[in-house]
């Protein structure tokens, strides 16, 4: 859509009144196995593959604000107010421009593509808003789409960025905005918010990343909203909006079950006796498999009530609503009559891919789209409910028909990642190996990461579907959730003697806790889902720093061969390797009483998410633009490290650099060996780009997680006897597969070597046995 076309002539201007849900195409049968698809062929006809932005009709959402008067359901321009800054207001509108477009049936939809996706980036730059230091007067957007930084992320390797939240997120109260409650994944609107930048300046930044071959990832939150204006409508009962969210009307005569709500506030959580008590009377479900973010006095229930709430036709009401996150995330409902949360969530993705421009988008806390109340005693089915696979499938689909591509951000167990991907995101974020590599770091061992990469490729997950993060927003999470809830049982082989599934999740968790920890004073633990720290703050506890003051320009080197060798774990094996600019600069945590203010609720995330400068673009900042405190780096700015060949940027791009000229990205993992030294990681890849060819050349991958050089035998059923060895690195020839299928290596403290493999001459005495 051209930036000059805006014709306001053709948006929705008469009385406010959403259309009805059109009737979906009962015919959605397709061959379980076809021939051959549409994007396999191809046709002389066909017109050239367009950019998402493309599909869409001339027109923008519109924004209008009026003079402020009574704030409630009384007051008709309030609620008018309300409705034109909506997001299922701006869906319908948005849903109108691409309805009946020949755009719709260009591009394959039904079936998840990793390796597809992978073409597209393969090498994502996780962004934080508000942790970005910019050049004076500068914006968020506007510095993503500077072209030094494109320039500096192409001498990386760096092929995408993802934006992270920027839409407007928090709540309305009144006729004021609030602040978001979760780093701006609790979203009340399409448009940008004006403390990033602009539309403009998002557009903008796409077609910089376009002219450097590179791409945008947004996001997208199909689980739950911000208390913006679509729940202040819902709480007046008005038109389809309670259809937007899991909220269940209390009628008067009950109001004394519920808690009373202090004036300050508009809801309150309930406790474990109300949500019992509403569940019996046949109110709500009850409790959920588990409370996320669990604080006593704060969460102890997935619910919360609201106040009276007075409605445009007079009525007061009260309501209990779900929120699998904090109050201020109220979750949406997938399988209201109205539909109107769907209609919702597709807007929003839609807005992203068709007038910002985007080419893919990350679909946050995706599992929890499903609630059902379970048989008597036992809590409702909140994971794994195939309503979240539905859903998946709808976004996903809608995402791909216009030309863009998902991935989620589901830690569940290994089979719910399995399963919803298999109808819906085209990639996952890897909640396999992370803790598992984390722990392998902070423990010298790796026996539970190649406990758990087996138990990824025995259930049918495959790295190539993964995206392989190091830090982002979040925490270090060790929820473990695999082994703690669905496998809890089961029994598992483990440092020599059989151990159940939530034993070795206790054990991994407690590791993990008394290693970065448990003497440190600069990571923090997260409530009961991990621990807050950098990367390079998890490798300083690791090797036994205290404090911050403790880490010295001495520790500098170590550190950053232990960050590389993390670095090498993820970009050398199938799927997508994503870093954030705490890692190209090598941030440590901020000191707990620089964001004493942030995390006094609980929320100790905060310490991990300082303030950095990429581009050394303002020395003097001691803050970013919106507060957040500069963090201390241990690497530099990355023109400083492009100075020195042996900085971590620089020997980065070399990592980067074999991962893409052998195509290990979309690469087929065969074989997670026992190893011989319980530091070294041994994974077996055959480079046939999903191909399943048998002749294809093997490659594989040796890390070593001790803090000590070690020496030992690679042994694998996949290598092919008498194989030449070589090191991709340098060309050299380390050695060769012997008859027992086996070879040695050596590898330094904290090393990592990429290896290939050539088969060697056949033997003469094996040709005259066969």
């Amino acid at each position: 859509m051209a930036r000059d076309e805006y014709q306001p002539e053709e948006l929705y201007t008469g009385p406010i009144d959403l259309p009805l849900l059109q009737e979906l195409d009962s015919d959605s049968s397709e061959p379980e196995t076809p021939e051959i698809s549409y994007d396999e062929q191809r046709y002389p006809a066909r017109p050239r593959r367009l950019r998402p932005r493309d599909n869409l009709r001339s027109g923008r959402v519109r924004r209008v604000t009026t003079d402020p008067r009574t704030a409630n359901g009384s007051n008709p321009s309030y609620v008018e107010w309300l409705v034109r800054q909506s997001m299922l207001k701006d869906a319908d509108v948005l849903a109108r421009q691409l309805s009946g477009q020949p755009s719709m049936w260009r591009n394959p939809y039904a079936r998840p593509d990793a390796r597809r996706a992978i073409a597209t980036s393969d090498v994502w730059f996780t962004a934080y808003p508000i942790s970005l230091i910019t050049r004076p007067g500068q914006s968020f957007l506007a510095s993503l789409g500077d072209d030094a930084l494109w320039s500096a992320f192409e001498r990386v390797g760096i092929t995408a960025i993802h934006t992270g939240p920027v839409k407007r997120a928090g709540g309305i109260a009144g006729w004021l905005e609030t602040p978001s409650v979760d780093g701006h994944f609790d979203r009340i609107s399409t448009a940008i918010d004006s403390a990033f930048g602009t539309e403009d300046e998002f557009r903008a930044l796409c077609d910089v990343a376009d002219t450097h071959g590179g791409s945008i990832i947004d996001d997208i939150v199909p689980g739950h909203t911000g208390k913006g204006a679509d729940f202040r409508l819902a709480e007046m009962g008005f038109k389809d909006y309670p259809g937007i969210y899991h909220m269940v009307e209390i009628l008067e005569e009950d109001w004394a079950l519920l808690p009373e709500v202090p004036g300050d506030v508009d809801s309150v959580n309930l406790d474990p006796a109300t949500e019992h008590e509403l569940a019996e009377r046949g109110y709500i479900i009850g409790a959920l498999q588990r409370v996320i973010f669990y604080t006593p006095g704060v969460k102890e229930t997935n619910w919360s009530a609201t106040a009276p709430v007075l409605g445009p036709d007079g009525v007061t009401r009260r309501w209990v609503y779900l929120h699998y996150f904090k109050q201020g995330q109220p979750s949406i409902n997938w399988l209201d009559p109205t539909f109107a949360g769907m209609r919702l969530v597709i807007g929003d993705a839609l807005h992203s891919l068709g007038e910002l421009g985007t080419s893919a988008l990350r679909l946050d806390a995706n599992g929890f789209l499903g609630v059902e109340k379970s048989t008597e005693g036992l809590p409702a089915w909140s994971e794994g409910h195939p309503l979240s696979h539905a859903a998946n499938h709808i976004i996903a689909g809608m995402v791909r028909k216009v030309g863009g591509f998902t991935f989620q951000e589901l830690n569940l167990t290994i089979e719910d990642i399995r399963d919803t991907g298999a109808v819906g995101a085209d990639l996952s974020y890897d909640f396999i190996g992370r803790p598992g590599y984390h722990h392998a770091l902070a423990t010298g061992r790796t026996d539970f990461l190649r406990l758990a990469l087996t138990s990824s490729l025995a259930l049918g997950v495959q790295p190539v579907q993964l995206v392989h993060g190091m830090q982002n927003h979040d925490e270090l999470t060790y929820e473990l959730v695999h082994w703690a809830t669905r496998h809890a049982e089961e029994e598992y082989r483990f440092r020599g003697r059989e151990v159940s599934g939530s034993e070795l999740a206790e054990i991994v968790r407690a590791e993990l806790t008394e290693s970065l920890t448990g003497s440190a004073d600069f990571n923090r633990v997260f409530t009961q889902n991990g621990i807050a720290c950098t990367t390079t703050s998890l490798i300083a506890a690791a090797r036994g720093a205290t404090r911050l003051d403790d880490i010295t320009d001495d520790d500098i080197p170590a550190i950053r061969d232990a960050h590389l060798l993390l670095c090498a774990y993820n970009a050398w094996q199938p799927g997508v390797f994503a870093l954030s600019g705490w890692d190209l600069v090598g941030m440590l945590t901020v000191p707990a009483d620089q964001v004493a203010d942030l995390i006094s609720s609980g929320d100790t995330r905060w310490i991990e998410r300082g303030a950095h400068d990429l581009l050394d673009v303002d020395p003097q900042a001691t803050r970013s633009a919106a507060g957040m405190p500069r963090g201390r780096s241990l690497y530099g700015s990355l023109p400083a490290q492009f100075t020195d060949e042996d900085s971590f940027a620089s020997r980065l791009s070399q990592i980067i650099e074999l991962r893409r000229r052998h195509g290990i990205a979309t690469a087929t993992q065969v074989d997670v060996p026992e190893v011989a030294h319980h530091g070294m990681l041994v994974l077996v890849h055959r480079l046939d780009d999903g191909a399943h060819d048998a002749d294809a050349p093997l490659q594989v991958t040796v890390l070593n997680f001790a803090g000590e050089p070690v020496e030992g035998t690679v042994r694998s059923k996949q290598l092919e006897r008498r194989s030449e060895v070589r090191d991709a690195a340098t060309g050299e020839v380390i050695g060769h597969v012997d008859d027992l299928q086996s070879f040695t290596v050596s590898l330094p403290a904290y090393g990592a070597i990429f290896l290939l493999l050539e088969p060697g001459e056949p033997d003469e005495d094996e040709d005259l046995i066969g």
